[in-house]
């Protein structure tokens, strides 16, 4: 748990108030907020740094100003919703690939209960919702970042899809962070990680949003979409600085691929 400064500093970090009681209306402003302020990004898997969970991921994303993976940004993100009062989950899950359902546990969501109501509360995954997604029901919910809708999967669990495409497969049954020590190995280590195929960093813009894959600068906002490839390591950092409020002092060589493994989930 954050003490109170902790807490503060934190709100700060992502531009958001702090709720009055931990309320529906106070989650959905911190959802949002959260969303958009903490990038998902992987540098740290290529600069082959140790990868926290849990409360020791704060201090990246609040004093290093950066962002990560979900295992990273939606366990911060947990941390801080329970020391401002919330009941907080963990729940695993499974992602969609172009095969298929990829293994389990390779996704990190929380579930949060407001009012005796859970909601789907996700902050790290790319194309994940700007606001947090009742799990009750199977309707279509708008949201800025498109049409999310939440089924019962078969076998148990709840599918998530956005735009008709689905996402990923959510078990029911909340688990320990701990319990990732396993997946977090395989992302960190298989040449088969995705995390590991190309360096990326993107955030949602309050209308679009901007993706730095490699040298490639992509923005969309307002429907207009530019590209950019930037010619050197100076660009590319000055890119991160602009756009995504970091301040790296290197970046992978190689695409950065490295097989030592750096785990910490407390």
């Amino acid at each position: 748990m954050l003490d109170e400064a902790e807490v503060a500093e934190y709100l700060d970090r992502i531009g958001a108030k702090k709720p009055d009681t931990a309320d529906l209306e106070g989650l959905r402003h911190l959802q949002e907020r959260h969303v958009l302020s903490v990038p998902f990004e992987n540098i740290d898997y290529h600069l082959d740094r140790t990868i926290h969970l849990g409360e020791q991921v704060v201090d990246k994303i609040v004093r290093g100003r950066r962002g990560g993976g979900c295992y990273e940004v939606n366990s911060a993100f947990a941390v801080l919703l329970a020391s401002l009062g919330y009941a907080v989950e963990i729940l695993p899950g499974r992602v969609y690939r172009p095969d298929g359902l990829g293994p389990a546990m390779c996704h990190l969501a929380v579930r949060v209960t407001v009012g005796g109501e859970p909601w789907l509360v996700d902050a790290g995954f790319g194309r994940n919702s700007r606001h947090p997604l009742r799990l009750t029901t199977s309707d279509v919910q708008r949201d800025p970042h498109g049409e999310y809708r939440i089924s019962r999967a078969q076998g148990g669990g709840h599918d998530v899809e956005l735009d008709g495409r689905p996402l990923y497969r959510l078990d029911d049954r909340p688990c320990r962070l701990d319990d990732f020590g396993p997946t977090l190995w395989w992302w960190r280590t298989s040449p088969d990680s995705p995390f590991l195929q190309e360096l990326f960093c993107s955030m949602p813009l309050a209308d679009g949003r901007v993706t730095l894959k490699n040298n490639r600068l992509v923005r969309v906002e307002g429907g207009v979409r530019t590209i950019e490839k930037l010619d050197g390591e100076e660009a590319v950092l000055a890119a991160y600085r602009t756009h995504f409020g970091m301040m790296l002092d290197e970046l992978p060589q190689g695409g950065g691929v490295n097989r030592t493994v750096g785990i910490q989930l407390t």
